[in-house]
């Protein structure tokens, strides 16, 4: 399986991830996946009373110059590590 596929495949099994996982790795995956999806950040910053998309933006300013393979890697990487957590605190 290419790299490609491999993420698609992660993209959506990240979908499934409980509610419990935090805000923290959430913003951490998002950032990711406009990084590898789209690649550095191409838009201003949300305003401050824009809390929700502001915290976006700078979880994907924070992984900025990542190469696309990079980032879906790292994707890769940090949804199979929270799959596996969510795992391990249901059984």
């Amino acid at each position: 399986m290419g790299l490609q596929e491999d993420f698609e495949e992660h993209a959506e099994k990240a979908k499934t991830l409980p509610d419990t996982t935090t805000n923290e790795n959430k913003l951490i995956l998002y950032g990711l996946y406009k990084q590898a999806t789209v690649g550095d950040v191409n838009t201003g910053r949300p305003g401050i009373f824009n809390l929700k998309d502001r915290a976006k933006w700078d979880a994907w300013k924070a992984v900025e110059g990542k190469s696309k393979e990079e980032a879906m890697t790292d994707y890769i990487t940090k949804v199979k590590q929270l799959l596996e957590e969510a795992a391990a605190s249901s059984s």
